[in-house]
């Protein structure tokens, strides 16, 4: 079976000179979760653009094979919630089924369904800035879900939050994961979270960022809070943080 998403040989040189990416090569298969690392500058939201199809690559080719491909195929989550202010909660949800001409009745039942996944059906009616910076993000990630994507694509969208909040919001997305079996790609500047989240992660090198390590990520699934104080936890963040300095100090 085709993967969902297959980098081969992907460069991207931007018209300043910037040179963002270098030789990437990789392929997810459907329904697995990945987590990218690297240091700050390094092309990893460039890469999630990539994926996207926001940006075209310089040099070699971006392949989709997405399960359910057209528009909503794939769901993006910012590092920040990007709400707009004015409306509330249902409406922002709504939003990518108004622009992609979704009959009302069904964007309704849509958005009901993505709130209630997220915990946030008793909150429709409520403004952004009544919510805290946990619930706005989980109103992010349920207009990123409300489409129902086959490729979802997260850039450090819990980076902001407290640690208690990131955690529980970590285990909300497993959760949500586990539900849906899309294809996950997310990046991260926290290695404690890419193991405890990941399948597999993607260590990439200062700019332009390569692929240096792929490591795969062989823990009991479903995750639990007592993982990040076991041994093997500990082990893999060891192994990534090596993976790191070493691709910092090449």
């Amino acid at each position: 079976m085709p993967a969902a998403l297959t980098f081969e040989g992907v460069e991207k040189v931007f018209a300043d000179g910037t040179d963002a990416l270098a030789g990437l090569d990789f392929r997810l298969d459907h329904g697995t979760f990945t987590a990218v690392v690297g240091p700050s500058g390094g092309g990893k939201s460039t890469l999630l653009r990539l994926a996207a199809g926001l940006l075209a690559p310089t040099a070699g080719q971006v392949i989709r094979t997405l399960a359910t491909p057209g528009p909503g195929a794939i769901g993006y989550v910012f590092q920040d919630p990007t709400l707009m202010p004015w409306a509330d909660v249902r409406t922002n949800v709504r939003l990518p089924l108004k622009l992609t001409r979704v009959p009302r009745r069904e964007a309704d039942a849509r958005v009901a369904d993505a709130l209630a996944l997220v915990g946030l059906d008793a909150f429709a009616d409520r403004y952004p800035l009544q919510l805290s910076g946990g619930m706005r993000m989980r109103v992010a990630i349920a207009r990123a879900l409300v489409t129902e994507p086959s490729l979802l694509l997260l850039d450090e969208p819990f980076a902001a939050l407290d640690e208690i909040t990131r955690f529980r919001l970590n285990d909300e997305l497993l959760r949500l994961w586990q539900l849906r079996r899309c294809t996950v790609l997310f990046v991260t500047h926290s290695v404690g979270e890419a193991v405890y989240l990941a399948e597999r992660i993607l260590v990439l090198s200062p700019r332009p960022g390569r692929i240096v390590a792929d490591i795969a990520v062989a823990l009991p699934q479903p995750r639990s809070a007592a993982l990040r104080t076991s041994r093997p936890f500990e082990d893999l963040s060891a192994a990534v943080s090596r993976a790191l300095v070493e691709a910092i100090q090449a």
